[in-house]
């Protein structure tokens, strides 16, 4: 990949969970290598030299320029120059802006995590648990929620409960009319944050830089999850963070993963078949 500009990014979660992963794995950093990567529509899967798979939400919509083939160049990693990578070299991009380049990061950055469940078990200080990470929650009548993007199985169990909530969107066209209600623009996150008692986000708010400044608004008593396939099962750096549960996504077949995702596949096409979803409480002594 052809350098296009570091940028510093000290002490967030991504340069932890990075930090994190480069420590656990050890000298194996060294030699390990992407062997494939598919940049989907939905989502960016990658293989490993050492068979572990990882995934990532495509942010195809930070890449406006992708209309336009040359101008796209510098915002994507180099296609036909991925397979054989470094894994170090390819982690550098969770420190740069492109979208697309952080997401083939992320993914990837998901395969050493993968890498270290295979060699070391769950994560050291959390709680596996069955079902969804919105049921580990332990949602109390009449507590108020934020959710951080229009997440439609999460807004209509909200609307079930009748739970206090508040969806932060930057597309309100993502929303039915009668989830319109609940809709706050998401630059008015500081007047909702403080305020909740659960924050729930899907981990694509790593790819466009915004969680820390979210988690940073929430009380320290405030339960929070992070979930979906983008977020790293590496426990630590969310913990400190005073993250509650994190839902990710454990790869069991890369091969055919990344076979859907290069015919258009989506999550109905992959979860609990190639793809099984983990949920962990996390102990904030990690």
């Amino acid at each position: 990949m052809e350098n296009t500009g570091d940028v510093s990014r000290p002490n967030t979660l991504l340069s932890d969970l990075r930090a994190a992963a480069l420590e656990r794995l050890g000298p194996e950093i060294e030699t390990l290598k992407l062997e494939r990567a598919v940049l989907g529509i939905f989502f960016t899967g990658v293989k490993l030299s050492n068979g572990a798979g990882g995934m990532c939400a495509t942010p195809v919509k930070t890449v406006p320029e992708a209309v336009c083939c040359p101008s796209s160049a510098n915002a994507m990693p180099t296609p036909g120059k991925i397979s054989g990578l470094g894994v170090k070299q390819v982690l550098e991009d969770l420190r740069r802006p492109q979208g697309l380049r952080r997401g083939l990061a992320i993914a990837t950055l998901n395969a050493v995590a993968e890498t270290l469940w295979l060699r070391d078990g769950p994560p050291a200080d959390t709680e596996p648990l069955e079902g969804d990470a919105f049921d580990a929650l332990k949602l109390e009548p009449g507590q108020s929620v934020a959710l951080v993007g229009a997440f439609p199985p999460y807004l209509r169990e909200l609307r079930r409960r009748n739970q206090p909530f508040k969806v932060l969107e930057l597309d309100p066209t993502t929303l039915k009319p009668e989830e319109l209600p609940y809709y706050v623009p998401a630059e008015r996150a500081a007047e909702v944050l403080p305020f909740v008692d659960v924050f729930i986000t899907t981990g694509t708010t790593l790819i466009n830089d915004t969680l820390d400044g979210l988690l940073q608004q929430l009380r320290p008593e405030t339960q929070s999850a992070i979930i979906g396939p983008t977020t790293t099962l590496i426990a630590g750096p969310f913990a400190r963070r005073n993250v509650t549960i994190i839902g990710g996504t454990r790869v069991k077949a890369p091969d055919e993963l990344l076979g859907l995702l290069a015919e258009g596949g989506s999550g109905y096409h992959f979860f609990d078949k190639t793809v099984e979803r983990v949920t962990l409480r996390l102990s904030s002594e990690t």
